[in-house]
């Protein structure tokens, strides 16, 4: 059972991915921000581990706070089932992302997104996925964020 301590720790952990890698400034307001893809820097995800790189966009995920960034997946890359403790808003920018709600991973019961693809879930509701050719996703919402693998064993940090 996922508790939502464990999921706030997680969110903690979460943080050691890359040293200084994982804040950006939170827009407030203060004119426009815009950016080309050029512009991302990319990084190593210590919670996701080979095969998966973050860019921040903005925020700081550690923070209660707005965070944008964007997780780029090797082809055939598996996100092992998992539960966060806000809500996840996904939108899918290339390759696909086969998707589904559970505690255990079942490729066939995953559900492919496409380019412009997108998926909701709540706190704490567990969801796996794989990614099919090189998949760029982009999450946002509210901070503090982090991931709690149901299985202990497939979170890359132990």
């Amino acid at each position: 059972m996922i508790n939502k301590a464990g999921i706030l720790a997680a969110a903690t952990l979460f943080l050691g991915l890359a040293a200084g890698a994982l804040q950006a400034e939170t827009y407030h307001g203060d004119g426009h921000v815009l950016g080309t893809p050029d512009d991302l820097t990319w990084g190593p995800v210590g919670s996701m581990g080979e095969g998966a790189e973050i860019a921040i966009i903005e925020g700081d995920l550690g923070e209660e706070a707005p965070f944008t960034f964007r997780l780029r997946l090797a082809d055939g890359y598996e996100i092992k089932p998992h539960v966060h403790p806000a809500y996840e808003r996904v939108t899918v920018l290339s390759g696909t992302l086969h998707f589904a709600h559970g505690e255990s991973f079942d490729r066939e019961a995953a559900e492919a997104l496409p380019v412009g693809g997108y998926a909701i879930m709540s706190p704490g509701d567990a969801m796996f996925g794989y990614a099919e050719g090189e998949t760029i996703i982009q999450l946002h919402g509210e901070g503090p964020w982090g991931i709690e693998y149901t299985d202990p064993a497939d979170d890359p940090r132990n």
